[in-house]
């Protein structure tokens, strides 16, 4: 019989150990994050009715959506975020679960685009949302959650805010209005594709003229401290309310962020942001890593207040945010700072004595139920290859015991990380693990 090659499918990909615990680490730390906002986990299906997904990110995001006909003769597809599917499912739900609802979804999302760096076609999002409120508290909530998670996670970040109001007033201004949405997915592609393609975009997508374009992406450059840009915007939507009040909402979102203590260049208006995803209405968020910008935006979000009335008559307002999981891994590991170790504990049980296995093991159960992870090697080998083991697997301790450590009833412990040896009692009176030996595996 003829072998099968072992092989993935291009932008998709394998996770090794290596891999998956900081994953692991960070969907953790957002978990933690979010449930301290009062958020709760949801979880939807993978496949929804094409009719639910499609229309809603925009034409690109259509094209870019894995569609196909299942076994029933239904037109089905992947969902390409967890955005949409919130929308339906709160529609769905909305009398069981009360308004405001605060949720957070972690979970893989699939989207047919061009692989990049940082960038799969199955990746994982972790949303965090809240649905029923059209206060500007949420909006304001949503980017101290951003904060605070990458504060968790140890990472300097800058959040970009903007508003979509702001942006369709500018438009409105230079008699653009009516072309927004082309308008704003090309303004999106700023970074990505430079100034002159995103001119040439507006110019054959939206009908935009070359002196439109040019002040559309002169507002998009203007820079300077929070309070400097508002003035300069000030001025350019005086005549138009929508874009006034795009404008007050940024300046309440910023001056409440700074009332609460962030520093100011952790929030940073950016007239340029604008997400190319059409659903946006209101506030809109970018978040990029200060020692790696060129990765792009690792948590991106905003505000949503139409979304849902294709599934409902109530009005179901939300805003909400995703933390590219996949793309912050990669940073993460371009700037190495992502702990290389493929073992989910901390602590490798040498196997000295085949004799004393039962022994060994009641050590690990003790020493788990003191909270410290344990590895306990299969085999009774040569003391020199389980440390080998272990430093390839990057564990922090290891703990040996062999005859004579038995019989004083003292162990060995080794810090592989420091390069260090104590030891310690290996149980206390009453058969638990000894303190001592647990403070020296903390």
């Amino acid at each position: 019989m003829a072998l099968i090659e072992p092989r993935t499918l291009k932008g998709f990909r394998d996770y090794l150990p290596e891999a998956m615990i900081p994953r692991e680490r960070l969907i953790d730390v957002a978990r933690k994050v979010y449930r301290s906002y009062g958020f709760v986990p949801i979880d939807t299906p993978a496949l929804e009715y094409e009719e639910i997904l499609t229309g809603k990110g925009g034409a690109e995001s259509d094209k870019q959506m894995y569609r196909f006909e299942d076994h029933g003769g239904r037109k089905v597809a992947l969902r390409f975020d967890l955005t949409v599917p919130l929308a339906r499912f709160v529609a769905q739900y909305s009398g069981e679960l009360g308004l405001p609802f605060k949720r957070y979804h972690i979970a893989s999302v699939w989207r047919g685009e061009n692989t990049q760096r940082g960038r799969y076609r199955e990746f994982m999002q972790c949303d965090f949302d809240t649905i029923g409120s059209e206060s500007l508290t949420s909006d304001i909530e949503t980017a101290l959650v951003i904060h605070d998670l990458f504060a968790a996670l140890g990472l300097e970040a800058t959040i970009h805010v903007n508003n979509r109001r702001l942006l369709n007033g500018l438009l409105a201004r230079l008699e653009l209005d009516s072309k927004s949405g082309p308008v704003l997915r090309a303004l999106d592609k700023l970074d990505k594709i430079g100034a002159d393609k995103v001119a040439e975009e507006m110019r054959v997508q939206a009908g935009a003229s070359d002196a439109q374009a040019r002040e559309i992406l002169a507002l998009a450059a203007v820079r300077g401290s929070n309070d400097e840009i508002l003035r300069q915007l000030e001025p350019l939507v005086a005549s138009n309310e929508l874009g006034r009040d795009g404008l007050a909402k940024l300046a309440e979102l910023l001056s409440a962020v700074r009332a609460v203590g962030v520093e100011e260049r952790r929030v940073q208006l950016d007239v340029s942001i604008a997400r190319g995803l059409d659903y946006y209405t209101g506030t809109v968020f970018e978040t990029s890593l200060d020692a790696l910008p060129s990765i792009g935006s690792v948590c991106s979000g905003g505000r949503y207040d139409n979304l849902a009335e294709l599934y409902t008559k109530e009005r179901l307002p939300g805003i909400g945010a995703s933390l590219g999981l996949d793309r912050l891994l990669a940073a993460m590991e371009e700037l190495g700072v992502l702990e290389k170790r493929r073992t989910g504990a901390s602590t490798l049980l040498v196997h000295f004595d085949a004799a004393r296995r039962n022994d060994y093991l009641r050590l690990a159960a003790r020493l788990r139920a003191a909270g410290v992870g344990v590895e306990f090697y299969p085999e009774a080998k040569k003391l020199g290859n389980q440390l080998k083991y272990a430093d390839r697997r990057g564990f922090r301790f290891a703990v040996v015991a062999g005859e004579n450590e038995w019989a004083s009833g003292r162990c060995q412990v080794k810090n592989l990380t420091a390069g260090t040896q104590a030891d310690a009692p290996m149980f206390d009176a009453t058969g638990a693990a000894s303190p001592e030996l647990v403070a020296l595996l903390q």
